[in-house]
């Protein structure tokens, strides 16, 4: 049996590694990729994710443009650790194939009411999911399960939750109050799956172009940690949405922080906060990083 997903996006690097690992696993069922400004712009965002996509021979999953900043602040691009077209400025050849002529929030309004309920992995700012849960709150009930890149146990304020932080205040209330399963996939395990240059020369030995580009991103993140390894970031999400057993959560009232340390995840573990959900704290990083490199590089079987 396939899982039917969503991704909404912010392309970056991450982005781009968990774009790959969901396009070619076969027990997902990519049925649409949505677009959010974070990491950089929304038209560079979607110009990566088209440009991914292509890459990895997925030509079918429409991909549509959504909110170009925050509901309250300015935007605030990321280009230190993305590069300054958000794909490592690897000159990846851009896709030639359009947009959905859909807004964003259009087509997940679409996609969960046409078909079975979806899981929806969200690994940007939560932009697009609020103007979806305010606009058509009736969707909730058509996720299956809502998996969020974002937020920490500790004080610090993480980039997706603090870019927008009105918008993930939405999103957890009103998934708890629709009683939607919800997993936080934070600072606290982000870092931990973690690929070498080992990784990144196995999946550049060959001719494929997804496994190619999955390289060229891993090299520009060893080059800046200077540390001989980098992480897969978002992609990690991912991973845990085909298996589960290898991230260890704990159920936690989680509210977002709106006043002082705006964007800040405020996590109690005793706490009768209406959102409570998974908190990831600890995951299996060597084990989805062998899984993430064997996907992405065509190995893989069912």
């Amino acid at each position: 049996m396939t899982i039917p997903v969503i991704l909404d996006v912010d392309t970056g690097v991450d982005d781009a590694l968990a774009l790959l690992f969901a396009a070619r696993h076969p027990s997902l069922d990519l049925r649409a990729v949505t677009c959010v400004a974070g990491n950089v712009g929304v038209d560079k965002v979607v110009a990566n994710t088209l440009t991914v996509l292509d890459t990895a021979g997925r030509h079918d999953v429409p991909v549509a443009r959504g909110a170009a900043r925050p509901l309250v602040a300015a935007p605030r691009p990321d280009r230190v650790v993305h590069g300054r077209d958000g794909m490592a400025d690897l000159g990846w050849p851009p896709s030639t194939r359009t947009v959905d002529p859909r807004h964003a929030v259009e087509l997940l309004r679409d996609e969960l009411t046409a078909g079975p309920p979806v899981t929806l992995v969200a690994l940007a700012p939560l932009t697009n999911i609020a103007l979806l849960l305010r606009t058509y709150p009736e969707t909730a009930e058509r996720i299956e399960r809502f998996v969020f890149v974002g937020g920490t146990t500790t004080d610090a304020v993480e980039f997706n939750v603090g870019h927008d932080p009105e918008s993930a205040a939405i999103v957890l209330d009103a998934l708890a109050a629709s009683s939607t399963p919800v997993t936080m996939y934070g600072l606290d395990v982000f870092y931990d799956p973690a690929p070498t240059e080992s990784d990144a020369a196995l999946l550049g030995a060959g001719t494929d172009p997804g496994a190619q580009l999955a390289a060229g991103l891993l090299r520009f993140g060893i080059a800046r940690y200077q540390t001989g390894v980098t992480t897969i970031g978002d992609a990690g999400a991912v991973c845990a949405v085909v298996e589960p057993a290898g991230l260890h959560t704990e159920r936690r009232a989680v509210r977002v922080e709106l006043s002082g340390m705006r964007g800040r995840t405020l996590v109690d573990p005793g706490g009768d906060h209406p959102a409570m959900i998974d908190v990831a704290l600890d995951v299996d990083g060597a084990r989805y990083v062998d899984r993430w490199r064997t996907v992405v590089g065509g190995t893989v079987e069912p």
